[in-house]
Formats: structure tokens, sequence, C-alpha cells
């Protein structure tokens, strides 16, 4: 059965062009079918030299690329996001925060809408903060939920506030944890991630510029998290579900820790650790998309 990408926007049918202004990339000026119409897997993270770097990898894992190849930037022409393409995996770098990667998934969902694109599986491979697990863990999301802990996203739209769900496919986060069994190689958990709309205060951190609590109020704050099922925290997966759930689109956030917030606010590992913990959930999606593929 063919799954189609769902766009809830019925102007878009009455427009003779679309231009993907972030993208530098326009249904006027390109073949989306051309050059997106046999992608099947999606991956999403924030730094574009991460997301270059994915490509490359997957491309020797699926036997696409030979070492040391250059994989040219779809996006080249805008500094906003980089594209990467190998087969059918595409590579996408969303900046950090929910506000840049709403706009980067509205204009990816048109992408593969206007690409006929179908069957597609969208994962967001990242770092975060864990909540009472070791450093290097690899965090399977269940549900996004907010600072509150509530699974919802919430938007003003036209001066009303609209509430959205945050959760994720259930399946798929099972199929990514089977994976990381068979993989065996680090720490792997399915929980709920907490979604903040900053690094510091949102976070509950005492090493910002402003930081108005104690370390006893953090503590318990980030407690009281662990005891709702909230296993790391990040900036992203709530509007990242949300969009996906509302294009009907298979989703999965799959982040690394890269410190136990339990235990502190500042990442002190070496560059070499960081570098070995961010290449996890590569790994582990690079793992499925194999296993998806029959490779």
């Amino acid at each position: 059965r063919e799954n189609f990408i769902h766009l809830c926007n019925p102007h878009l049918e009455k427009m003779k062009e679309d231009i993907l202004y972030h993208f530098a990339l326009g249904t006027g000026t390109h073949d989306f079918p051309a050059l997106f119409g046999d992608v099947k897997f999606v991956c999403v993270g924030g730094s574009p030299s991460r997301m270059k770097a994915f490509i490359a990898y997957i491309a020797e894992e699926l036997g696409l690329g030979s070492p040391g190849c250059d994989y040219p930037n779809i996006c080249a022409d805008t500094d906003r996001y980089s594209m990467y393409k190998v087969g059918p995996v595409l590579s996408v770098s969303h900046g950090m925060g929910i506000p840049s990667i709403s706009i980067m998934l509205h204009e990816l969902i048109k992408l593969l809408y206007h690409a006929k694109c179908s069957n597609i599986t969208i994962i967001r491979i990242g770092t975060s903060g864990g909540i009472g697990l070791e450093p290097g863990s690899v965090v399977i999301t269940r549900q996004s939920v907010d600072a509150t802990f509530k699974p919802q996203l919430e938007l003003v739209v036209l001066g009303k506030t609209v509430i959205r769900s945050t959760n994720l496919d259930e399946q798929l986060a099972k199929e990514l944890m089977q994976c990381s069994k068979e993989i065996g190689q680090f720490n792997t958990v399915i929980g709920n991630t907490m979604c903040t709309l900053d690094f510091y205060e949102g976070q509950g951190r005492l090493d910002g510029a402003i930081c108005l609590y104690d370390e006893e109020e953090k503590l318990q704050y980030l407690k009281k998290a662990y005891d709702s099922g909230v296993r790391n925290i990040e900036m992203e997966s709530s509007v990242f579900a949300a969009i996906c759930n509302l294009s009907g689109v298979k989703a999965a956030v799959v982040c690394v820790t890269l410190l136990n917030r339990l235990e502190g606010d500042q990442i002190s590992s070496s560059h070499d650790v960081l570098v070995e913990y961010q290449e996890r959930p590569q790994k582990l999606v690079g793992h499925f998309i194999k296993k998806r593929l029959g490779k």
C-alpha cells in the first residue's frame, strides 16, 4: 500500500509555483519528482556538518559511495539549511530550536509532496541532555512532552492557542530498539523526551547568564521530570512530532545523551568522546535503513 504525504493546506493547490525559499528550491525551477521521487528515508539533525557526515556514512553502509567521495549540498544557494542525498536517503540540517526546525519541516514536507514520494520515514538524529542516564546513552522517543510534562505542542495561530499531539510512531520506536539490540554497542532506552524553548533557564541549568532559582529547586524539577517518564531534554522534538503527525508521516527521534543533568549542567567530556557519542544515533539509524532495504 502506498502512503503519500498529506498536506493540510488547500491553498497550495491554487498556486502556480511553490517556492521553498529557505531551501532555494522551487517547483518552477526544479523537477522535484526527478530529484527526490525515490526518497524513502529522511534523516534530519541540527548541524550541517553532522548531516554531511551522515550522508557519507550511509552511502558507504549502503555501498553507494566510495571513501572520500564528496556529496554536493542541494541547498548550496542558501545558508539557512543544508541538504544531501544518496540513493533513497535524504539528509537535512534543521538548525537549533523549534522555530528553526519548524520552518525546515514545512518546506521539507512540501518537497516530499511535490516529489510524489510515498512510504516515507523521517528520523531526527541528534544530541540531548540525559536525566538519570549515563552519558552516551541513546534515547528513542516515545512521545515528546513540554516543560510541564504534557505530550503536546502549544502554538498561537491567528491570535488563538492551538494544541497539537506530539506522539511518535510506537512500532517504529520498537523497530529501532530492536536494531540497537542487534548492534549491541551502547545503552539504548525508549522514553519520553522533554522539548524546551531554551537551553538554559528552560532546561533548569544553573550556568546561564540569568538564573533566579537554586540547585535544590533545579534537582526537584528534574527528578519530577524523570518520575513522569522523561529521559532526555532537547529543543526540537515537539514540533517535529506534531508536523509529521499532521502530514501522515511515520517519524522517530533518536538522540544521544551528552551528560546526566542530575549530576551537572556543563558538557565536560573530551572532543573525541563527544564525537563518538554523536556517531551512535547515526549507527543505529544506519543499521535500521540497511535492515529495511534488506542489505
